[in-house]
């Protein structure tokens, strides 16, 4: 059989590109794996990642026991700070062994300085307003008058808008 030939081209995946970045910046923060910052939400659940981000994990001085920094809002924190030893064991889930010895709550407001501000929930894409040139738009009502039904040929012709205005951007 002979040896299998790659079919990349050359080319290398993404993640294997931006592992050992990804790695660099998590450590740099404290963060030996660095799964505890993309999969928050899978880690600890919808409802605790929703009010929380991790921060920051802190060695002491011996080396042993780590502390969780966890940014959360003023309301949320008395809630977290009941669920402290729950979260710290779904983190050390993660990490294979006792890695983190206490959880620590930071509060920040929702809105104030810069780098307070967090955002708790996930970003919501921007819609974006589009002018329409009116020729454009007797353009398009004009191509799909032929057709009969009122909801197709609005559909058509709201088609027709895009394909046009986006061809002459």
């Amino acid at each position: 059989m002979p040896p299998r030939r790659a079919s990349t081209k050359g080319f290398k995946r993404t993640a294997s590109l931006l592992t050992g970045r990804i790695r660099a910046a998590s450590e740099s923060r404290g963060f030996a794996q660095s799964r505890l910052l993309t999969q928050w939400t899978e880690i600890m659940g919808q409802d605790i990642a929703a009010i929380s981000r991790p921060v920051e994990v802190s060695y002491g001085r011996g080396g042993m026991g780590a502390t969780l920094t966890l940014l959360t809002t003023g309301a949320n924190a008395p809630m977290l700070e009941m669920q402290k030893e729950q979260m710290r064991a779904k983190v050390n889930a993660v990490y294979g062994y006792n890695a983190i010895a206490r959880v620590r709550i930071t509060q920040t407001a929702a809105t104030g300085f810069a780098e307070g501000r967090v955002a708790f929930e996930p970003a919501q894409p921007a819609e974006k307003e589009a002018v329409i040139d009116p020729h454009i738009r007797q353009q398009a009502a004009d191509t799909a008058s032929p057709v009969r039904d009122a909801g197709l040929r609005d559909a058509l012709a709201r088609l027709g808008e895009n394909i046009l205005n986006k061809t002459n951007r």
